[in-house]
C-alpha cells in the first residue's frame, strides 16, 4: 500500500498564485511592522491557500512486478569443441538453480543454435537475446548472462540503442591461450572446363601458435574423396595446387592440414572447394562403313547439338571397288585414316562406329590404337547392323578385345518392340526412358537384330526372345557400347509413334563419357537446405545403410529407402556446416554442406575481445568457467540484484538490476480538507487571529 498527494485546483492556478501572493504581501506589511496576530494571519493564508488547491491524498494498491533476467545459452557448433560442452551444460543448471533464489527474478532462457543456414552469418546470440525480450518492457529488464565461447557475430555497436538498460555478463566455457589451425581459401574457381587444370590459392594458418607461425605444415589434396597428393607449404603464406577437372558436374576438392601439436580442434583443418565442371565442346568421331537409311539420323542427333563437334566420314568407295573411274573426277574426300587413328585419336570424347565392317579402309593397326583409346579411358560406341554378323565383322578386328558380347551370325529379322531388361530398369540409362513405363513399352516396332552373345557388361534392352538389345562394358579405364541394331532411326521419323532415340542416345553418350550423373554404382550427398540427402545408384537389389561422419567427428548411421528400382534415397538433418564423409562399405563419398568458408569454424578459439564492448557499456563482467574449476564443476561468480547505477560486475560476484516495477491493482481517492473540514479549520484560524488581536 503507497500513499501519494495530488492536487485538483478549485480554480485557475494563477487566480491561486494572485490572491496568495497579495494575502502575502499583506502578511509581511504587519510581521514587519510587528502587528498583533500577523502569524495567525499567515497560517490563515495558507489553509486557504491549500483549500483553494483541494489536496487529495491517493492511496495505490500495487502489485511487484518481477523484474526479468536473460539466459542466452549458445550451442553452435564451436561449443563442440573440447570440455566447452560439459561446462555449458554445467553452469546453465547451476546459473537457473541460483536465479531462482533471487527476489521478484522471472527467467527466460534461449538456446541459439547453427547450422547450414546460419554458415554465411556465424552465431547470431543476440538475435536469440532479442528474441527472449521482444515482449519484455524496458523498465523490467534486469540483465542477461551469455554462456558461451566468445565467437559471437552478431554483436551490436551500441546495446543501449536497442532500449535496454541493464547489465550483460558473459561465461567463456573454452579455455585461455587455446591454440588452433586452420586453412583459409583464398582463391578459387567455381566453374572449370573438362579437360583443363584449375589453380586453387590457399593458406595455413596458426592461431596462439607463438613462434611456430614460420613453420611448415603438410597438405594432403583429396579430389572427390580420392586422395591425390601431400605437399608441404609455408605456414601463414600462400600456396597453389593444380586440380584437373576429369568429368562434367561437381568436383569437390579436399584440402587437409595435419593436425597442429596441441590444437584446439582439427574441426577447420580442412577446407572444401566444389568447382563445376563444364564440357567446352563435346568432339565426336562418327565412321559410317556404307550409306543407309539410319545414317542421316545419327548425323542429324549430333549436329543438332550445338555443344557437339562432330567429324564424320561415309565410306562411299572402298578400296576395292574397281569401276574404272579417273581418281581426279572423284568428288570424295580420301579418308584421313593416320591424322585420325594415329595422330588426333585421343582428342575425341567418343568414337561411333555405325555399320561399319572391315573393307580395307582401316588397317588393323589403326584398330588396336582405338583398342588402346579405350582402355586409356576413350569411349566407343558400336551401332551394329548385318555387316557385324559378317566375315567382315568389327569383332574380327582387335577390337574384339573390348567388345561385350561375339556375333553368333546369325540375323534375326521380325517386328518387335524394344524391352528394357531387369538391369535396364536399374541403370541411369535405361530407367524411366519416355514409354519404358508401359508394357509393351509406348513406342514403335523395330525389325532387325543381330544376334550375339554376351560376353561381359549388362545388357539393357532386349529384343524378340529376350535376345540382346543395347550392352553396356567397362573396359580397362575406358568404355564400350553395342546397339545390336540399325533400326533406331524408326524411331527418329516417328514411325508407329517413335520412340525416345534422342534422350536415349544422350544418355549413352554420357554414359560413355563418365558423367557422374548417369553413373550405375555412385553414392552421393546433396544439401537440401537443413538436411543432407543421400542418394545410391546401384544394380544390385538391395542398398547397405549408409556411415555418414559429420565435421566435428560423430558417425551416423542412415538406413536408404528404394525409391525406384536401382535407385536407394535417405535423409539426415544437419546441424553443422563443413565436410561430411559418405561410406557404405564399398563407396565413399564427400559432401559439402553450407558455406565453403563458414563463419562458425574460421576461429574455434574462445574469446573475451568480441563481448567486452557490450558488458563494459553495460556495466557487465566477463568470467572463465575454465579457471580453476573441472568441466563437471565450472566455478560462478556470486549472484545479487542491486538497484540504480550502481556496479553490476566484480571478480567474484555479478549482479542484475533491481528496477521495483510494480502494477497498480486499485487507486482510492481522500480529500485532505474537503467543504466541512476546511471551513471549520477556516473559521478557527480566524477566530484565533481576532481573538489575538482583541487582547
Amino acid at each position: 500500500m503507497n500513499w501519494t498527494l495530488s492536487f485538483a485546483p478549485l480554480a485557475p492556478l494563477w487566480i491561486i498564485a494572485a490572491l496568495g501572493a497579495a494575502g502575502l504581501v499583506v502578511v509581511a506589511l504587519g510581521l514587519l511592522s510587528r502587528t498583533r496576530g500577523a502569524g495567525l494571519r499567515l497560517l490563515v493564508l495558507a489553509v486557504l491557500v491549500a483549500a483553494l488547491l483541494n489536496p487529495t491524498a491517493r492511496r495505490e494498491e500495487r502489485d511487484i512486478l518481477p523484474d526479468i533476467a536473460a539466459i542466452v545459452i549458445d550451442r553452435s557448433q564451436s561449443q563442440t569443441v573440447g570440455d566447452r560442452e560439459a561446462r555449458t551444460d554445467a553452469a546453465a543448471a547451476r546459473l537457473a538453480e541460483a536465479l531462482d533464489k533471487l527476489p521478484d527474478l522471472e527467467t527466460r532462457t534461449v538456446t541459439v543454435r547453427s547450422g547450414p543456414g546460419t554458415a554465411r552469418e556465424g552465431t547470431q546470440l543476440f538475435s536469440g537475446l532479442y528474441g527472449a525480450l521482444s515482449d519484455v518492457p524496458p523498465e523490467r529488464f534486469a540483465g542477461a548472462i551469455l554462456i558461451t565461447d566468445g565467437q559471437v557475430h552478431d554483436v551490436p555497436e551500441r546495446f543501449a540503442k536497442e532500449g535496454y538498460n541493464g547489465p550483460v555478463h558473459a561465461f567463456i566455457t573454452g579455455e585461455r591461450d587455446e591454440r588452433d589451425r586452420r586453412i583459409v581459401v583464398e582463391e578459387a574457381p567455381r566453374f572449370g572446363i573438362v579437360g583443363e587444370e584449375q589453380t586453387i590459392r590457399f593458406r595455413v594458418e596458426d592461431a596462439g601458435a607463438g613462434d611456430e607461425q614460420d613453420g611448415r605444415a603438410e597438405v594432403s589434396v583429396s579430389v572427390n574423396g580420392e586422395p591425390r597428393e601431400t605437399i608441404l607449404v609455408p605456414v601463414g603464406e600462400a600456396a597453389e595446387i593444380a586440380v584437373r577437372i576429369e568429368h562434367g558436374g561437381p568436383t569437390i576438392t579436399e584440402l587437409a592440414a595435419a593436425p597442429l601439436e596441441g590444437e584446439l580442434s582439427t574441426q577447420n583443418n580442412t577446407a572444401i572447394v566444389e568447382t563445376e565442371g563444364i564440357r567446352d565442346r563435346l568432339r565426336v568421331l562418327l565412321v559410317s562403313g556404307e550409306p543407309h537409311p539410319g545414317e542421316r539420323t545419327w548425323r542429324n542427333l549430333l549436329k543438332a547439338d550445338a555443344s557437339v563437334d562432330l567429324v564424320h566420314f561415309t565410306i562411299l568407295r572402298p578400296p576395292e571397288k574397281q569401276d574404272g573411274t579417273p581418281i581426279r573426277e572423284l568428288s570424295l574426300i580420301a579418308f584421313p585414316t593416320r591424322e585420325l587413328f594415329a595422330e588426333k585419336l585421343d582428342e575425341f570424347d567418343l568414337v561411333i562406329f555405325d555399320r561399319y565392317q572391315r573393307r580395307g579402309v582401316l588397317p588393323l593397326v589403326y584398330l588396336a590404337n582405338v583398342v588402346n583409346y579405350v582402355e586409356n579411358g576413350g569411349a566407343v560406341l558400336v551401332a551394329a547392323g548385318p555387316d557385324f554378323a559378317s566375315p567382315l565383322s568389327l569383332y574380327r578386328t582387335p577390337l574384339s578385345s573390348v567388345m561385350p558380347s561375339r556375333p553368333s551370325g546369325d540375323i534375326v529379322e521380325e517386328p518387335y518392340r524394344a524391352a528394357i531388361t531387369e538391369p535396364g530398369r536399374r541403370h541411369p540409362v535405361t530407367r524411366d526412358l519416355p514409354g519404358s513405363e508401359q508394357t509393351p513399352p509406348a513406342w514403335g516396332r523395330w525389325f532387325r537384330l543381330i544376334d550375339v552373345e554376351p560376353l561381359s557388361g549388362d545388357t539393357l534392352m532386349s529384343g524378340p526372345g529376350e535376345r540382346p538389345l543395347m550392352m553396356l562394358s567397362r573396359q580397362a579405364q575406358g568404355r564400350v557400347a553395342q546397339l545390336l541394331s540399325d533400326h533406331a532411326w524408326l524411331w527418329a521419323r516417328g514411325y508407329e509413334g517413335g520412340g525416345p532415340q534422342a534422350e536415349l542416345l544422350r544418355r549413352l553418350a554420357h554414359w560413355l563419357m563418365k558423367e557422374p550423373d548417369l553413373e550405375e554404382e555412385a553414392l552421393i550427398g546433396r544439401d537440401m537446405g537443413g538436411s543432407l540427402q543421400i542418394e545410391r545408384r546401384t544394380m544390385a537389389e538391395t542398398a547397405d545403410p549408409v556411415t555418414v561422419t559429420v565435421p566435428s567427428g560423430t558417425e551416423r548411421e542412415v538406413t536408404l529407402e528404394e525409391i525406384e528400382p536401382g535407385l536407394w534415397r535417405g535423409a539426415l538433418p544437419v546441424e553443422e556446416v563443413g565436410l561430411y564423409r559418405l561410406t557404405d562399405g564399398e563407396l565413399n563419398a564427400v559432401a559439402a554442406i553450407g558455406s565453403p568458408d563458414p563463419k562458425e569454424i574460421a576461429d574455434l578459439r574462445a574469446t573475451a575481445d568480441k563481448l567486452s564492448p557490450v558488458t563494459e557499456e553495460t556495466g557487465g563482467g566477463i568470467y572463465w568457467l575454465a579457471d580453476g574449476s573441472s568441466p563437471e564443476s565450472p566455478a560462478l561468480p556470486r549472484l545479487s540484484k542491486r538497484s540504480g547505477d550502481r556496479v553490476m560486475a566484480g571478480e567474484s560476484w555479478l549482479g542484475l538490476k533491481a528496477n521495483g516495477a510494480y502494477r497498480v491493482t486499485a487507486v482510492s481517492d481522500m480529500p485532505v480538507l474537503n467543504g466541512l473540514l476546511g471551513l471549520s479549520a477556516l473559521l478557527l484560524l480566524l477566530g484565533l487571529a481576532w481573538y489575538r488581536e482583541g487582547r
